[in-house]
């Protein structure tokens, strides 16, 4: 008999994990804090920074996508009255119920078009991965088309194509257009071989109606122009002569360490399974097809072209993956089935099991294998990116706690000068500041690229300041001697433009220190899986510091 978790119980379990991410989890890209966090703490503060991406000459991220996120942190505030740290948290939460939501219908969706084994391998390899512990909640384009993703990929197994395709426009359009992508197999599913073009072709006008009209209207009233940013951001990144790479390339290993570090031997087996398909199409013999609606090479295509695409582009970022996350489990709970399958072959060959018994009777020992090694590696890959990167959000908060703060703030007029050096992007958000009386300011470092710049009180202001091809402005650099706090990262190494301003405790005093792991140190497994004993002894941890200036009465 075969145990599955019934949908309340999977819907409990889905809702936990992760609004545990939401609370534990750090911030792990800065796209995140500057394109999306600041700009909202500016809609919502009238304070906040602003990148080049949203200067209306470039116009390339949307303002609707941010009230479509924000809204709840904005009704939660006005009927609360809460700080903006509670705000953060709140909108992190929303979001990471959407996600838990979507991966319930997926699930769902699963066991009915899989069965209701891999739909079961399928859950537990998602509840501790560390992929979902950092995505789920990311206020990022990539994480919401993964919600959306989901629910297309849910309808479409269900044969509801007019909402599957809603819900590929919602998620490119909305979200990230690149990841229309993935919704090429459902085009050519209902389109060529279920010969329904008229269906297709108006749920999709009427998707983009309902989406892209009210994102013009709002986006060209805050740029101050017309403005359809989903069309902006494909042709900078496609049309363009520089484009992303600008900002970095990797290697075609970054996905495969990555996808590891994420998804541990799931990855692997995900990577695997078009072999594992097709060994077991010719050595395991079937009366059923082994899927209800779709057959595997288009229902699973959407992984597989993904990967193909990204693995190709110079420029590469672990949130990429995201929209595909999911799809990990699916697949590698897959090849885990097969596995048992090609093993109760082997048994029977050998009459060690009777013909006609059913393979999961006798091939349970191998999933319960998978899922106890995935979870171990899985949990210990969480605890270490808490225990390494964690520190940034609890140092900023920690600014709240000093004796006189919140007697000065009461003064409208003062301002603090919260300075960033060469850890500028460690910066969490203007939400973790207790008032708008923060202020985030650069130091000149060895960084030498664009950073952002504060709003001029009108999204339709066009800085001179910024520029699409990531070159630097020393306009932005703020003078040292005016900063009142400063987040520094002490490693022992310093430059002339990167001094270890810790060491200075003549000009400062350190609020709060705590651990962050320094990664130029070797020992990067024991770094990038915690091992009890084995890495607090062998990994080399900095200390993160908060810095007050002693001259001021703070």
């Amino acid at each position: 008999m075969v145990m599955l978790p019934n949908a309340e119980s999977a819907l409990k379990i889905l809702c936990s994990v992760r609004l545990c991410a939401a609370i534990w989890s750090h911030i792990t890209d800065c796209d995140e804090t500057f394109n999306y966090w600041e700009p909202l703490h500016f809609l919502m503060y009238n304070t906040g920074l602003q990148t080049w991406e949203y200067d209306p000459k470039y116009a390339l991220r949307s303002y609707f996508y941010l009230l479509i996120n924000g809204i709840p942190g904005w009704i939660y505030k006005n009927i609360f009255s809460a700080s903006p740290i509670l705000i953060f948290y709140f909108i992190r939460c929303m979001l990471a119920l959407t996600c838990a939501v979507s991966e319930f219908y997926i699930y769902k969706s699963i066991c009915k078009e899989f069965g209701v084994h891999i739909g079961r391998l399928w859950i537990l390899f998602q509840i501790f991965c560390p992929g979902m512990f950092i995505s789920s909640s990311a206020f990022l384009p990539s994480s919401f088309s993964m919600y959306f993703i989901n629910l297309a990929l849910a309808a479409w197994w269900n044969q509801k194509y007019n909402l599957s395709t809603f819900f590929i426009a919602v998620s490119s359009l909305l979200g990230w257009p690149f990841v229309a992508i993935l919704g090429l197999p459902i085009a050519f599913d209902i389109t060529i071989r279920q010969k329904k073009t008229q269906t297709f072709v108006f749920w999709s006008l009427v998707s983009a109606a309902v989406i892209l009209i009210p994102m013009t209207a709002i986006d060209s009233s805050y740029f101050g122009k017309l403005v359809i940013s989903p069309v902006n951001l494909v042709l900078y990144n496609v049309f363009t002569s520089h484009g992303p790479n600008l900002y970095g390339v990797e290697p075609t290993s970054f996905y495969l360490i990555n996808g590891f570090l994420n998804y541990n031997i799931i990855w692997l087996m995900s990577l695997l399974t078009p072999v594992m398909l097709l060994v077991g199409y010719f050595f395991i013999p079937t009366k059923s097809n082994a899927t209800l609606n779709i057959p595997y090479y288009l229902s699973l295509a959407p992984f597989y072209m993904w990967l193909l695409i990204f693995f190709l582009q110079p420029h590469k970022e672990e949130r990429f993956l995201f929209p595909i996350y999911p799809m990990i489990s699916l697949c590698g709970a897959i090849s885990v089935d097969v596995v048992q399958k090609l093993f109760n072959r082997i048994n029977i060959k050998y009459k060690s099991t009777p013909n006609n018994s059913c393979y999961l009777n006798h091939t349970t020992c191998i999933a319960v294998i998978f899922v106890i090694v995935s979870s171990l590696l899985s949990i210990s890959r969480i605890i270490s990116l808490h225990r390494n990167y964690h520190a940034p959000l609890d140092l900023v908060r920690a600014i709240d706690t000093l004796p006189n703060i919140q007697e000065n703030l009461n003064n409208g007029n003062l301002t603090y000068n919260f300075c960033l050096g060469k850890d500028w992007y460690r910066f969490p958000t203007s939400f973790f500041f207790p008032s708008d009386q923060f202020r985030v300011r650069f130091l000149k470092s060895e960084f030498k690229g664009i950073l952002p710049a504060y709003y001029e009180n009108d999204t339709a202001y066009e800085h001179d300041y910024f520029n699409d091809k990531n070159e630097e402005n020393f306009s932005m650099y703020f003078e040292y001697e005016k900063c009142d706090f400063l987040l520094d990262l002490s490693t022992g190494r310093h430059t002339k433009l990167e001094p270890n301003y810790s060491d200075r405790l003549d000009e400062w005093s350190i609020v709060k220190s705590m651990a962050f792991v320094d990664s130029t140190k070797p020992n990067n497994i024991l770094r990038a899986f915690y091992v009890p004993f084995a890495s607090d002894h062998f990994v080399k941890m900095a200390k993160f510091n908060l810095l007050k200036r002693n001259k001021k009465n703070m």
